[in-house]
């Protein structure tokens, strides 16, 4: 059998080496000492602490979900919940998510520009838009765009949203119609058909619990800096350390690849993968008052942070067995950096009493991709793959992968080694 190296243990690494562990021999190195990458959890106090975010898991990909539940017993292992999300105002208005959906819960001012956005958009001609503002306007017109989209977007993307493609967010967008929208305001509709309105969460463990079942039978190396993939032309083969490999599949973040790669000439792709652009996010742990909600967002200024997941909801094991009754664990983010002490002085003007139990800051968690970037990945990609070297994965790709679309993606790569 040939051998291939997995370099990275996140959800993109140890999917591929599921994928292909009978079909060649298989090695994971990974720098921590645990799998898992962006889903990995950990215990604080008995209480479960998602480390960036807060993951769950559902798809509309049919061959991921028989992927998946091949490795679990679904009703045993997991919950399945409703998504129960609002939009929390700066005013202090709780609105039902999405907001779209529910705008006559607001002022009769607001109700009438909505009204007129939406006459407006039902006799303007389609057009090709080409970027994410100018979606949201023609999609929800300017009233709703400035109430919510555009500044609750700006805080996580730190840019004009003119800046962003349009293609970079396909498929993670709501696409209701004009007739849908007024439809679902008149009859008080909930939105059943958007990505995650459910599903599927672990019962012990959270997402470091599918981390964990994805390990099994699989070699890794922990705690293993790779930093030198150096290719010996006259074998064609790869080498990693002492150890010889006939492929290598990348599953980090696309710039280390490229300091990586010894032996094959890449400096031709060097300042465009320098020149990519990302956010971080600070995950703040804490516990807050109980509440019936799982996603909370937060579009006012008045919050430096943009939403609030209500981890302690998805499962009763996520509280430790100290927190008072009246309260739930839940984490907060936060774009880029932030001290501890500008956090604990945020967490006083957030909702629902947060307090606060700990932090990481994660330096990658948001690709952001310009209008060249996908075709500038693909052209790596072909040109990688005649040295039998590969990529996938979210900050491989320079994708908004959640963990589904990382579990896609490395069926795709799959399905194209021979």
């Amino acid at each position: 059998m040939q051998k291939v190296a997995i370099i990275g243990a996140g959800i993109s690494g140890l999917s591929m080496a599921q994928l292909l562990k009978d079909r060649y021999e298989v090695k994971v190195f990974e720098k921590e000492s645990s799998p898992g990458g962006l889903v990995r959890c950990k215990r604080i106090n008995g209480s479960l602490f998602h480390l960036c975010g807060g993951h769950v898991f559902n798809s509309k990909y049919q061959n991921v979900l028989d992927w998946f539940w091949s490795f679990f017993r679904r009703d045993e292992s997991f919950l399945k919940a409703e998504r129960n999300s609002v939009v929390f105002m700066g005013t202090g208005e709780i609105i039902p998510y999405p907001i779209e959906n529910h705008m006559y819960l607001f002022d009769k001012e607001t109700q009438e520009g909505f009204i007129r956005d939406l006459l407006n958009l039902s006799n303007k001609e389609s057009r090709v838009l080409d970027n994410f503002e100018a979606f949201l306007r023609n999609q929800f017109g300017d009233t709703l765009y400035e109430l919510y989209f555009r500044p609750y977007n700006e805080k996580i993307w730190r840019r004009s949203l003119k800046n962003v493609p349009l293609s970079w967010l396909e498929g993670k967008l709501p696409m209701p119609t004009v007739e849908e929208m007024i439809f679902n305001n008149i009859n008080h509709v909930k939105e059943k058909e958007f990505v995650h309105s459910s599903f599927w969460y672990e019962k012990e463990g959270g997402s470091q619990y599918v981390a964990n079942r994805l390990t099994q039978d699989v070699s890794i190396n922990y705690s293993v800096n790779v930093n030198n993939v150096s290719f010996d032309s006259k074998a064609g083969k790869w080498n990693i350390g002492a150890e010889i490999f006939d492929k290598v599949i990348f599953c980090g973040n696309i710039k280390d690849m490229l300091l990586m790669i010894k032996g094959v000439e890449v400096s031709g792709f060097a300042k465009d993968i320098e020149e990519l652009e990302y956010h971080g996010t600070t995950t703040v742990f804490c516990e807050i008052d109980a509440n019936p909600y799982s996603w909370i967002y937060l579009p006012s200024k008045k919050y430096h942070c943009h939403r609030i997941i209500c981890t302690g909801n998805f499962s009763k094991t996520n509280n430790g067995g100290d927190l008072p009754k009246h309260r739930i664990t839940a984490t907060i983010e936060f774009t880029d950096d932030i001290s501890e002490e500008n956090i604990k002085e945020e967490l006083k003007r957030v909702p629902f009493h947060p307090e606060y139990i700990t932090h990481v800051f994660h330096k990658y968690t948001y690709p952001i991709q310009d209008a060249n970037t996908r075709s500038m990945i693909l052209d790596l990609k072909q040109y990688l793959s005649v040295y039998n070297i590969y990529f996938t994965g979210r900050f491989a790709d320079w994708e908004y992968y959640n963990m589904d679309a990382c579990m896609a993606a490395a069926m795709k790569l799959s399905d194209c080694l021979v």
